[in-house]
């Protein structure tokens, strides 16, 4: 095995960097404990599987896969941009809104810069502002869920964006609109706001949820990220969209990868993003698989955090996330334990079909049996 150190070090920023850890896959629980069957309950996947209509679409594609994507999704581009009545211009799509979350902080980020988040929020802010060497400023959490009033006051004369997860991952608690509203209204002319809605048609049965394209897009600048990964069911093929400004998408098309979307992932997620009776049947199954998820948590005595996306985090004192992440792995069902999130005692579970959550709750029962 060669064993050459090379002449070269990796940039100062990247010497204390903590990448992202993702989620572990069901082929790899399997190998490891000798499991046959596996339940996935960890990466807030939508449990009925992908969009027929994207299915169908993606298998049509396949005769054209030698062939180079288009470049910038045109077609799925303006058909976003159709959809929420803005210009062609105001749409950028990315590998996953990750990309652009990434994209933000190569195109806008440096050292001398600040951006504001929240702590027990997304990781990806945090770690595409270290990447770039940008000071991060962290807010505490109120009720678990963003405190608005104070990321608007943390925000510093350096400061270029305040990241909004609504709602955020991994807590499922999100900002009203009025709450929203006020923070608008405080926050200083210069910062850009970035709401991540990745979990929007979820969250939009809530009455007082916002819609950030809807309401507030055009009353000043800011970022809106939203994705296919998760009530469309598409996250094995990485797409995600933000509306921005046309300067800002301007900007950050000019260091996007130009084949960034797949052939099949382009035309997948055109076939998604009308499948209305599709989103309309996961929206519904999750709600009802929610209520029974935190209802029978609360019986069992756990404390369940309001959510209004499609996964639930709760307290399993006296152990620990960790200890029942494992436990529940040799059982055959992945969930999220959430130390890198400051919540070391809180477990993440997605709210899977009837008969998984069933199977989850029957082993978290045997978890806490356990001796």
């Amino acid at each position: 095995m060669n064993k050459l150190q090379p002449p070269i070090s990796v940039r100062p920023e990247l010497q204390k960097y903590k990448e992202y850890i993702p989620g572990l896959s069901i082929e790899e629980i399997k190998r490891r404990y000798s499991l046959t069957k596996v339940i996935k309950l960890a990466s807030n996947e939508n449990p009925l599987g992908p969009s027929p209509k994207a299915v169908a679409a993606y298998k049509k594609a396949a005769e054209g896969i030698f062939r180079y994507p288009e470049s910038r999704s045109i077609d799925l581009r303006r058909m976003i941009s159709s959809g929420f009545s803005l210009d062609l211009e105001q749409v950028i799509i990315g590998a996953g809104s990750d990309e652009i979350i990434e994209l933000l902080a190569k195109t806008f980020l440096t050292p001398k810069d600040d951006i504001v988040v929240s702590a027990s929020a997304f990781m990806q802010y945090r770690l595409a502002a270290d990447l770039m060497g940008t000071n991060v400023i962290t807010v505490p959490m109120k009720g678990m869920k963003h405190d608005l009033k104070a990321m608007a006051a943390a925000a510093t004369k350096t400061t270029k964006f305040v990241f909004i997860a609504n709602p955020n991952n991994p807590t499922g608690t999100y900002n009203s609109t009025s709450e929203v509203e006020y923070f608008l209204s405080v926050l200083p002319s210069q910062v850009v706001p970035v709401f991540d809605e990745a979990y929007f048609e979820y969250a939009v049965v809530k009455k007082d949820y916002p819609s950030m394209i809807d309401e507030f897009f055009n009353k000043r600048p800011m970022v809106v990220l939203r994705t296919f990964s998760k009530v469309f069911g598409l996250a094995g093929l990485r797409v995600g969209y933000g509306i921005a400004p046309e300067a800002l998408v301007r900007a950050m098309d000019k260091i996007r990868q130009p084949f960034n979307i797949s052939v099949a992932a382009q035309v997948a997620a055109e076939a998604a993003f009308y499948d209305s009776d599709f989103v309309n049947k996961s929206v519904k199954m999750n709600e009802e698989q929610k209520d029974v998820l935190a209802g029978e948590l609360t019986k069992m005595g756990f404390s369940v955090v309001p959510s209004a996306a499609n996964f639930l985090l709760f307290n399993v004192q006296p152990l620990t996330g960790h200890v029942v992440f494992e436990r529940m792995l040799r059982r055959g069902i992945i969930t999220r334990s959430v130390d890198e999130y400051e919540l070391p005692e809180y477990l993440r579970v997605t709210a899977g079909t009837p008969e998984e959550n069933k199977k989850f709750l029957q082993a978290l029962k045997e978890v806490f049996e356990q001796k």
